[in-house]
């Protein structure tokens, strides 16, 4: 019996994507209809270029939906993705302008996209390949299955090594730098790892070791001072970031101005909100309130409450992407899926916790509120991933029932497994 796959989709998914993308779009009015309007702009033309990126969203959900999972189980298409990323990477670190203080943003007349969205996919893609086709070692010698290489490259074979791929590529996107989609990155790398195959324990001390080296290392600058470290070529836009996040209101006008007007405009909404369109902070006073800080003009204008259900509909969007990852039958297929619901929930960690100052702030999006045809997009094709992962196991699983049942059948009736002829059962001895 063929299945169609348009009759396995899961809805659980694509309805609360198509909701939240339809939120951006009405978010990104509200946050940017005032500005230009006052410009002498049309208050439609951000959300028109959002909607333009939304419906090649949806084409390459559809597209992605119908694709061949073998596809992305394909070694050599892989390693393209990830040689053209490297490049996209290296032009913009070396051959662009900086924005916001980083190189991130390579401009092509009226396109802009910053290779290191891409990279987050990209990741989980590598290490769902990698770990799945080391699923027999890794139940045989645990994380040692991961780890018997040395992780400094001394031949050509070792330079194809996915640990080598995923040092270089990371350490472009800090150099950038870019230490939100950077801390991602390597989260999202580290729950990977986790769902490897591995001992729990390796899960509980790599986590550890994230958060120790994480408390020392703001402790250290704590200690030496924010001013020293901004003396670092690199990071010294970053060093604005954690000063801001010891204390936002020692400089307002400054380092502390995003964070000091994102609790302002937390503090307006209370409890309800000011209302759809009614944010005071939006009006030029709290910078990337379109990208980075949107959430904070949700909290303004629909209040904690509204605030809690969007956040509420994303995590249920997280959830259903961690369920069909946990269901799935196929180590790839699994890991795949747990990749892309961790991805996900990073980035709404990181925007949180910037935007409350629980953690240093990082330019991060929030996903499908923030203004941003490219994060958009990145997460379209994630979505269009785990569904087509989800239509594939339901696939499956429906005809391996059948292939019980036919087994059952023909033990019971004495099936030929040849033609599915009745024999008659012989009594005689």
């Amino acid at each position: 019996m063929k299945i169609e796959k348009r009759h396995l989709l899961n809805y659980s998914i694509l309805i609360p994507y198509l909701i939240l993308s339809v939120l951006g779009l009405i978010v990104i009015y509200s946050t940017t209809s005032v500005s230009l309007i006052s410009s002498g702009l049309n208050p439609f033309k951000s959300v028109f270029n959002q909607g333009v990126f939304w419906i090649v969203s949806l084409a390459a959900i559809a597209f992605i939906y119908k694709l061949k999972l073998n596809f992305l189980k394909n070694g050599n298409v892989l390693r393209i993705a990830l040689i053209v990323e490297m490049i996209l990477l290296f032009i913009a670190r070396f051959f662009t302008q900086t924005v916001n203080g980083a190189h991130g943003w390579i401009v092509l007349g009226p396109i802009s996209f910053q290779p290191a969205e891409y990279l987050k996919v990209l990741i989980v893609w590598l290490l769902a390949f990698t770990f799945a086709r080391k699923q027999k070692l890794i139940e045989t010698y645990d994380y040692q299955a991961l780890t018997k290489r040395k992780w400094i490259p001394r031949s050509w074979s070792d330079l194809k090594d996915w640990r080598v791929y995923s040092l270089v590529l990371i350490g472009m996107v800090v150099i950038q730098p870019d230490l939100g989609n950077a801390a991602i990155i390597v989260l999202t790398a580290v729950i990977m790892y986790s769902v490897s195959g591995v001992g729990y324990r390796w899960f509980s001390g790599l986590l550890t070791a994230i958060v120790t080296v994480s408390a020392a290392f703001l402790g250290l600058i704590a200690i030496v001072g924010v001013e020293t470290m901004g003396k670092v070529p690199i990071f010294g836009y970053v060093a604005k970031r954690f000063s801001a996040f010891y204390n936002p209101f020692k400089d307002v006008t400054d380092s502390g101005h995003q964070l000091a007007n994102s609790y302002y405009a937390m503090s307006n909404g209370g409890w309800f909100g000011l209302g759809l369109g009614n944010s005071i902070e939006k009006r030029g006073y709290l910078p990337e309130s379109t990208t980075d800080f949107v959430f904070s003009i949700v909290m303004e204008e629909l209040g904690v409450i509204g605030a809690c259900l969007i956040l509420a509909l994303v995590f249920f969007l997280i959830l259903r992407i961690f369920h069909v990852g946990i269901k799935a039958k196929n180590p790839f297929n699994s890991m795949m899926a747990l990749g892309i619901g961790g991805m996900l929930l990073m980035q709404v960690f990181v925007n949180i916790g910037g935007i409350s100052g629980l953690i240093p702030s990082t330019g991060v999006t929030f996903p499908f509120l923030s203004q941003g045809g490219n994060s958009l997009l990145v997460l379209s094709v994630a979505i269009g991933i785990v569904l087509n992962i989800d239509a594939n196991e339901k696939r499956d699983a429906i005809y391996r029932a059948e292939e019980e049942q036919k087994e059952q059948r023909r033990r019971a009736k004495m099936i030929s497994p040849t033609d599915d002829k009745i024999i008659p059962f012989n009594r005689q001895v």
